[in-house]
C-alpha cells in the first residue's frame, strides 16, 4: 500500500499530506497520532479544543453504558478503555498537562423495585458478555457512597469504568498536536475541494485554500453539513442536545462521593461525576431538537429534581455552571471511521455517547488508515460504508 509523501502527478508536493476538518477531542488526536507517524498534519477549527468535550462528563463507561444490541460497539469501547491509562500517561507527557483521569469505579443504583428488576436484567447481560460487574445490595451501595438515598434498592458496582475531564484533555491535545507540528488553521471551513473525483483539500472562510493529500472530516454533529461533499457520503450524523450542571463541592463536604453514580430516574439517565478538583458534573438530558443549544430552566430542574432524589444532599452544594452541547449521534449509535467512496475523504465522527471513551482508539485506528490505507480489525465494523452497501458494491 502506497504510504502519502504530499505528492502529486498532477503538480508540485501539496502543503499537507493530511487536512483534518474539526478540532474536537476526535480531530485533535487524529492529528496528533498521524503527525508522530511523520504525516504533516493540519487542522482547521475556529476554536481547537472547542466542541462536545467542553460539555461533557467524561465517563469511561464501557461498561456501564453498554445497551442491548450494541454488542459491536461494546468490543471499540472495550479496546479504546484499556488503552487509557497508556494513552495518558502518553498524553501527559507529550503536552505537560494533567487530564484529570481517575481510575475510580462505577456504581450504577436502582431507585425502586422496576429500576432494580432492570438493573438486574442488565447486570445479567454484562455477565452473559463476559464483562466484569459486581451485584450490591442496597446497604452495600450505600456503604460504599454513605450519601445516596436511603431508598436505593440495589445496584452495580464496575470497577473498571473510570472517567477524565474532557476539558483538561482536549486542552492537553491542542498542545500535544503544536508540539508534534500540526499547523492549527483558527478558521471555519466553507467547503470541502473535489478535483477529478478526489477530495483535495478545503476552502476556509476567508477564502484561504488548503491543500491536503488525504482529508479527515472529523467536525463532530456538523460533519453532515459540510458544502462540497457529494451526498452519497455525506455522513449521517445528527445532533442530539444534552444539557449538564457543574456544582461545586466545598472542603468540609468531600469527599462527596468517591465514585460516578449513574442511575435511571423517572426513564431519563442520571450521572454524577465527582472531580478530585472540587467540581461535581451532573448530567445529562437527552433531547432532539436539532441545533438548538439553550440551556433551559425545564432541563435544570429535571436534573436538580432527580439528582437530588439519588443524593439529597446535592442542593446543598453551589451551583457554579450550566451548559448545552451536541452529540454527533448515528443511525447505530456507533461512530464512522475510516475511507468514504469519495477518494482522499475520511470520516471520523458520529461517536454520539462515547466520543471521549474513544479518543485513544480512534487516533490509533485514524492513523493507521492515514499511513497505511487500511483499518485495523477493531474498527473495520465502524466503516462508513455500512451505511451504503451499494457503493461498497459498486467500488469493490
Amino acid at each position: 500500500m502506497h504510504v502519502p509523501d504530499g505528492s502529486s502527478s498532477c503538480g508540485p508536493r501539496t502543503p499537507y499530506d493530511v487536512l483534518v476538518i474539526g478540532g474536537g477531542v476526535i480531530g485533535l488526536v487524529t492529528a496528533w497520532r498521524a503527525a508522530q507517524r511523520g504525516l504533516r498534519i493540519a487542522v482547521a477549527d475556529p476554536s481547537p479544543g472547542g466542541g462536545a468535550a467542553q460539555v461533557a462528563a467524561g465517563m469511561l463507561a464501557a461498561v456501564t453504558e453498554l445497551h442491548y444490541g450494541e454488542e459491536t460497539l461494546l468490543g471499540l469501547n472495550l479496546a479504546s478503555a484499556e488503552r487509557y491509562p497508556e494513552f495518558t500517561a502518553e498524553l501527559e507527557e507529550a503536552s505537560g498537562q494533567d487530564t484529570g483521569y481517575r481510575a475510580c469505579g462505577t456504581i450504577a443504583v436502582a431507585l425502586d423495585s422496576d429500576d432494580r428488576a432492570h438493573l438486574r436484567e442488565l447486570h445479567t447481560f454484562q455477565l452473559r458478555t463476559g464483562l466484569d460487574s459486581q451485584w450490591l445490595t442496597g446497604r452495600e451501595c450505600r456503604s460504599l457512597e454513605p450519601m445516596l438515598a436511603p431508598g436505593v434498592r440495589g445496584g452495580v458496582l464496575v470497577a473498571g469504568d473510570h472517567q477524565t475531564d474532557p476539558r483538561r484533555l482536549a486542552a492537553a491535545l491542542v498542545t500535544a498536536c503544536q508540539r508534534a507540528g500540526v499547523v492549527l488553521h483558527r478558521s471555519s471551513v466553507r467547503r470541502l475541494s473535489v478535483v477529478q473525483g478526489r477530495a483535495t483539500g478545503a476552502v476556509l472562510e476567508d477564502g484561504t485554500e488548503l491543500a491536503a493529500e488525504q482529508v479527515v472530516l472529523a467536525a463532530g454533529s456538523r460533519s453532515g453539513r459540510l458544502a462540497g461533499v457529494p451526498d452519497e457520503v455525506l455522513p449521517p450524523v445528527r445532533p442530539v442536545k444534552g444539557q449538564l450542571l457543574r456544582l461545586r463541592i466545598p472542603g468540609p463536604y468531600a469527599p462527596f462521593l468517591s465514585r460516578t453514580v449513574r442511575a435511571v430516574v423517572r426513564g431519563g439517565h442520571l450521572y454524577l461525576v465527582p472531580r478530585e478538583n472540587g467540581e461535581l458534573v451532573v448530567g445529562a438530558t437527552s433531547e432532539e431538537l436539532g441545533w438548538d443549544t439553550t440551556v433551559t430552566a425545564g432541563g435544570v430542574y429535571e436534573l436538580l429534581r432527580d439528582a437530588h432524589e439519588l443524593v439529597p444532599g446535592i442542593t446543598e452544594l453551589p451551583l457554579v455552571e450550566t451548559g448545552a452541547g451536541l452529540r454527533p449521534g448515528s443511525p447505530d449509535n456507533a461512530p464512522l471511521l475510516g475511507p468514504t467512496a469519495l477518494p482522499g475523504l475520511h470520516l471520523a465522527t458520529g461517536h454520539y455517547r462515547n466520543g471521549v471513551l474513544l479518543t485513544p482508539i480512534t487516533g490509533e485506528a485514524m492513523a493507521e488508515v492515514l499511513t497505511t490505507g487500511e483499518l485495523p480489525d477493531v474498527a473495520r465494523p465502524f466503516s462508513p460504508r455500512r451505511f451504503a452497501p451499494a457503493l461498497q458494491e459498486r467500488s469493490a
